[in-house]
Formats: structure tokens, sequence, C-alpha cells
């Protein structure tokens, strides 16, 4: 038996859970092993050198790891890209986030707005630098803590107006999403898997990403809220 231990960002948790079951299924001497947490800790872990097979992060994050060595270069593997949703409490008006402009309105006029530590987190915060309106916000904005949905906080009522990935605004009780940003500030972070330079089996690590590359995964990622890479 091969046990390959992974550890990912929570964005793509759920996904990578059915992944493994469909790998798994079809490679019975293989059992893998996913941690989740946040993305931060997770880049953090893997840079202290925690051993782990392999790491699913954002592509910018886990080139940096190849840049620092912790994981092999050329053994990238874009799996999915995965685009920033708007969701409210369940019950509240839905705001208009068609446009550029009036998504602007909405958060301008919000109450709260939450955000993750995630890159989608870093990339609305300079979307609301780029409008002017930073400073006017700041006391509202609402930042989940490492390993915690903006969706569940939406959901407890915590926060008004939340964005994150829309893999993890699914399921998520006691919200309505609104839909995805409109395509002038659209969102989009592709997550990637790559072999950690300590892995004692990086050959099996490789046709593990290989099959979570191919068309055979494709469907699962859908239904998860991402496109394949």
């Amino acid at each position: 038996m091969t046990t390959l231990r992974l550890i990912s960002s929570m964005a793509t948790k759920p996904l990578l859970a059915d992944l493994v079951a469909l790998y798994v299924a079809q490679a019975p001497a293989v059992q893998v092993q996913v941690e989740s947490v946040g993305g931060v800790d997770a880049a953090k872990r893997v840079q202290a050198g925690e051993a782990f097979d392999g790491v699913v992060l954002a592509s910018d994050a886990i080139d940096k790891l190849v840049a620092s060595g912790h994981v092999l270069a050329g053994s990238r593997a874009d799996l999915v890209r995965s685009g920033v949703a708007v969701a409210v409490p369940a019950g509240q008006p839905l705001p208009d986030i068609s446009t550029e402009d009036a998504l602007k309105q909405a958060v301008y006029t919000a109450s709260t707005i939450g955000l993750s530590t995630g890159p989608s987190g870093v990339q609305l915060a300079q979307l609301f630098e780029r409008w002017g309106i930073a400073k006017t916000i700041a006391p509202r904005m609402v930042q989940a803590p490492p390993g915690v949905p903006v969706g569940a906080l939406v959901g407890q009522g915590k926060v008004a107006l939340g964005f994150q990935q829309l893999s993890e605004m699914l399921g998520v009780q006691g919200i309505t999403i609104v839909g995805g940003l409109p395509p002038a500030v659209e969102i989009i972070t592709t997550f990637s898997g790559s072999v950690a330079t300590c892995s004692a089996q990086p050959d099996a690590m490789r046709a593990l990403l290989a099959f979570w590359q191919s068309p055979a995964c494709d469907a699962l990622k859908r239904q998860h809220g991402m496109a394949p890479a």
C-alpha cells in the first residue's frame, strides 16, 4: 500500500475529497490523505519543512514554493480555475452586481463586507483601493480567520456582503449566492498541485496529479463550481 500525504487550502477541500475517492477507486493500492487548512498556513508549513508528498494551492503560491525549493520545479499541474462569488444572508434583498459600477455601489453601501485571507481577498482589497473606497469601508471590513469560510460568517449574520470562491460558498447554510463578479472585475484563481521536494514517492504523486488533470475528473470539477484548468 502506497500512502500519499497532501496539504491544500480550504478552497479545494470538498473537491479534493471527491477527486481522491475517484482516484482510489481505480488505484486501490494507493491511499491518499489530504489535510486542508488556510492557504497561508499551508504554505508556511511546507516552507517549514513539514513532510508532505504533494501540495495543492493557488498557482502563484505554488510558484513561490518552486522558487524557494520546497516543491519540485516542473511538477506544477494546473487543476481548476475558480471564480469569486458574492453572497448575502438568506432572506435578504439581493444587491445588483451585474456591472462594475453596481458592484461598487453594493460594496459601498453594505453594512459589513467579508473577505478571505486567500488570494481572492488580496485581489478584492486591491480592487477596493483602485475604486478609491478602501479607507471609507475599512471599518466595515471583516476578514475571515484562516480556515473559516466567509460564507459561514454570512450565514451567521456577521457579514452582510461576503466574497469568496464559489466552491466555498456552495452548500453553506443560511446564505443566498447572488452570483459571480461582473466580467470587468472578475477574479479567477487557478489552483495547482505540485510534488513536494521532500516526497519519498514523487512518481506516485505525479501519477495522482496526472489523473486529476485528466478529462475523467472534469465533471466533478464542474459540480464543485470550478472549471477544468
